[in-house]
């Protein structure tokens, strides 16, 4: 590892990322990876992002590119938003496909975690005589963890990256009090908000919501190749068989705390799995819930609710991430963001710190991180 890497890796580290992002609502549950290939003149020879699972990584499509143009890569170099892997799994490794390529040297912006990979792609490089250089902490690797924080999340602590989404007035009213709600936000917002829930591997809401405003829960608003897996918190399973959201083709997951075979059963029948989690006082495991989703590779959870589960997730320190969309509105009474319990004291308030501030159209969109929700990275 250099203590400082060149100007010109860390701009082509960064090229890797932003070719990365390409791989968003599209290679899950692996993770986002981006890859730029120079030859050994140094000149431009191809360039990739992962597809979907099974699919070739951002290597290989690199490598393909490279290929199809007609440009010989031996002796050259590879930019890599995350280790290459060394494992073989729905695809071979990456590691041997550059080694093959006659690869010289290769960039890393982050080391994969992941246990099958976890310094070995590295390893098998410098054993086939390729040259290693891994950016040292700064903007890039920064950059690099931001784009695969649900996929961190789910290999080092077993659960997804937990992301609340909310739309509120100036004075914190997501609705009117008999519960109109459309449109809070400008359709940049929303358009906006879809793009977030395309980036997400499950959104999440509750019966309250389903019942109230019969969502679809999809992503309509940007282009998507996928769909995230829609779950709805429905501690009898009354969800209506003929709710919007299991509309097909839909994956969903009705999770509950109470046992209804007939309901159940009747769910079942149009289209959903339904899975009993019981918590405390009849309403579902909320941490419970996330390790069953961790283990299913769901790497981001998206949340869409409102006050009532808003407040369980946040009571329970269970949110990672909050996504706030203010309108230039005030609602005076209404519907708040999240019941959550009185504090005894300020001191006591809960920690979260901003990360980024954005006018969206009229709009202004607020993300917040909660105090140590990122410690698992070390």
């Amino acid at each position: 590892m250099h203590d400082c890497l060149p100007a010109a890796d860390q701009l082509l580290l960064q090229r890797a990322i932003t070719l990365a992002e390409g791989a968003i609502g599209v290679s899950e549950p692996n993770p986002r990876v981006g890859c730029v290939i120079h030859d050994a003149q140094g000149r431009l020879a191809g360039e990739g992002h992962t597809q979907q699972a099974g699919g070739p990584h951002a290597e290989v499509m690199a490598l393909r590119a490279a290929r199809e143009a007609g440009i010989d890569v031996s002796g050259g170099t590879a930019w890599v938003s995350l280790e290459p892997c060394a494992h073989h799994g729905r695809t071979p490794p990456c590691a041997d496909a550059l080694v093959a390529a006659g690869i010289a040297r290769v960039v890393v912006a982050l080391h994969d975690p992941f246990p099958q990979v976890c310094g070995q792609g590295i390893a098998r490089l410098r054993a086939a005589g390729v040259r290693v250089d891994i950016a040292p902490e700064g903007p890039v690797t920064a950059a690099a963890r931001a784009l695969n924080i649900g996929f961190l999340s789910r290999v080092l602590r077993g659960r997804p990256w937990v992301r609340l989404k909310v739309a509120a007035s100036l004075d914190a009213r997501t609705a009117l009090p008999d519960g109109r709600s459309q449109w809070i936000t400008g359709p940049v917002a929303r358009a906006d908000g879809h793009a977030w829930r395309r980036r997400a591997g499950a959104v999440l809401t509750g019966i309250g919501t389903v019942r109230d405003d019969d969502p679809r829960l999809d992503v309509r608003e940007v282009p998507t190749l996928r769909q995230p897996r829609r779950v709805v918190l429905d501690s009898r399973f009354a969800t209506p068989p003929t709710a919007r959201l299991l509309s097909p083709p839909a994956d969903v997951l009705v999770v509950g705390a109470v046992a209804d075979a007939p309901r159940q059963a009747a769910l079942q029948a149009a289209g959903a799995r339904t899975l009993l989690l019981p918590g405390q006082d009849g309403r579902v495991d909320l941490p419970a819930l996330l390790r069953q989703l961790g283990s299913e590779g769901i790497n981001e959870l998206h949340v869409e609710a409102g006050a009532v589960l808003n407040g369980a997730w946040l009571a329970a320190d269970l949110v990672d991430e909050l996504l706030v969309y203010l309108a230039p509105k005030l609602l005076g009474p209404g519907r708040d963001i999240a019941m959550l319990p009185a504090l005894p004291s300020l001191d006591e308030a809960r920690g979260w710190r901003f990360i980024g501030s954005d006018p969206v159209g009229v709009d202004l969109r607020l993300r917040l991180m909660r105090q140590g929700a990122d410690a698992f990275l070390g």
